[in-house]
């Protein structure tokens, strides 16, 4: 009757899947996670530059209508505003450097993670490999994602904000 059951119970995995064929689609599927939240976050890093780059190039323009003005025509409320505009711009720049510092920090995190993923890679690929060199019965593929020692690389978020502001902002 045990014998029976047994016969019955069919794997969800087809017959050829290995543990290593799983573990190496797991791995991959979790590495492509990781590269689309960091890409999730330099998008939004690029966002708020945009944005504060619009925002600080609207003042400035503001500004510079003010300024244009003779100094002995302008009335009370233009001088006020000018100095509210220059505060506001500064205000804005000392948040876009924070910007920059965080994504710089970001990127020497993830350059690190990245360090720390290829010294496992290479220390998982060589104990396949010795692995392959000793005769077994059961033939085990390395996925795509373990075969590979260097970590998927994508720009950094200090690059994209150059590349998105750098050249046209003008407070750079």
């Amino acid at each position: 009757m045990l014998r029976f059951l047994e016969d019955e119970i069919v794997s969800m995995a087809d017959s050829t899947t290995t543990i290593d064929d799983i573990e190496g689609e797991l791995f991959k599927i979790e590495r492509i996670r990781e590269i689309l939240v960091r890409r999730e976050s330099e998008l939004r890093y690029m966002m708020d530059d945009i944005q504060l780059c619009k925002e600080i190039s609207r003042l400035k323009k503001e500004l510079q209508k003010l300024i244009a003005l003779p100094e002995n025509e302008k009335s009370n409320e233009e001088k006020q505003r000018e100095e509210e505009l220059v505060q506001q711009i500064h205000k804005l720049v000392e948040t876009r450097d924070f910007l920059v510092d965080d994504v710089e920090f970001e990127r020497l995190r993830e350059r690190e993670e990245d360090k720390e993923m290829a010294e496992f890679l290479q220390s998982k690929l060589s104990k396949s490999y010795l692995q392959k060199a000793t005769p077994v019965k059961e033939k085990k593929m390395t996925s795509r994602g373990q075969q590979t020692s260097a970590p998927y690389m994508t720009k950094t978020g200090l690059t994209l904000l150059k590349e998105c502001c750098g050249f046209t902002c003008s407070i750079m």
